[in-house]
């Protein structure tokens, strides 16, 4: 199976606990860079969420943004206080109170802010790490199927556009033997017009030469060669965006060498059109995973 490198996925669960919702982005990218924004609830959970990523992606620039909103209802308190450190911080600020001249007096949030005063209860936060990641892997099993369908329908344009090129070959190989002709034809006539005897075997040296000159046999087989594998990857499947990569380069690589050695305006305009091709295609496989 062919995977798409762009695709977005959402989604959400609610608990007596309260809400979550998880959110996940995919861009192309030459290797796999994960970004995440998390909660401070839920700061412990970056790595397992990391590991859990990478476990089903291999590359693109993946965003995930995990939102927790905790149910003003419950009645079950979700964070405790911790009273030696809170009792701790009060008196510090007293004696520096005493110290210091007009000092403001310290409020209750200022003491709250302090790390480690406030602490989510231990079991309410294991139930909702828990779900936190059965949440991220229902997104990434949507993210996956998303990814998979625009990466089908990717193969698919590329197949098309292997044919097309496949066709441009075709035109090319019945054209030659009609090219050589025409040279010989205009050869004979530029030599009858300057009332020069001809010379057979010159003649047929002129026309060996132009011949051997716009011989595109090996680049034909090696673009037929090329296709080939190109079809073979895309049946495979897996990650398979870099080998497309590579070979497109050689695709485009043999069409400028047709086009090079065109001596004729349908031989060229194949070269071009197989030009457009690869690079439609070239521009599509930047997505591919």
């Amino acid at each position: 199976m062919i995977y798409s490198m762009t695709a977005f996925s959402r989604q959400q669960s609610q608990g007596e606990w309260g809400s979550l919702v998880c959110e996940m982005r995919s861009i192309n990218h030459r290797y796999l860079e994960i970004s995440i924004h998390l909660p401070e609830t839920l700061r412990a959970l970056e790595m397992p969420i990391r590991d859990l990523v990478r476990q089903h992606l291999k590359r693109g620039k993946v965003e995930c943004v995990i939102r927790y909103q905790s149910n003003p209802g419950s009645k079950e308190e979700l964070f405790s206080v911790n009273m030696l450190l809170a009792q701790a911080l009060s008196q510090a600020s007293e004696k520096i109170m005493a110290v210091l001249q007009h000092a403001a007096p310290i409020s209750p949030t200022d003491i709250l802010r302090f790390p480690g005063v406030l602490e989510p209860k231990e079991a309410d936060l294991k139930e909702l790490q828990a779900e936190v990641l059965h949440l991220l892997s229902k997104t990434l099993k949507d993210l996956l199927a998303a990814r998979l369908r625009e990466g089908e329908e990717l193969k698919q344009l590329f197949l098309q556009r292997m044919d097309s090129i496949q066709n441009e070959l075709v035109k090319v190989r019945e054209r030659l033997p009609q090219v050589i002709k025409d040279q010989q034809d205009r050869l004979f006539k530029r030599l009858s017009e300057v009332k020069l005897e001809l010379d057979t075997g010159r003649l047929e040296q002129e026309i060996v030469f132009f011949a051997q000159k716009i011989d595109v046999a090996e680049e034909i087989e090696r673009t037929e060669t090329h296709i080939t594998e190109v079809r073979r990857i895309l049946k495979e499947g897996g990650l398979a965006g870099r080998r497309l990569d590579f070979l497109l380069q050689e695709l485009n690589r043999e069409a400028n060498t047709l086009g090079s050695k065109s001596a004729d305006s349908m031989l060229t305009h194949s070269a071009v059109e197989m030009k457009v091709l690869i690079e439609q295609v070239r521009e599509q496989v930047q997505n591919i995973e």
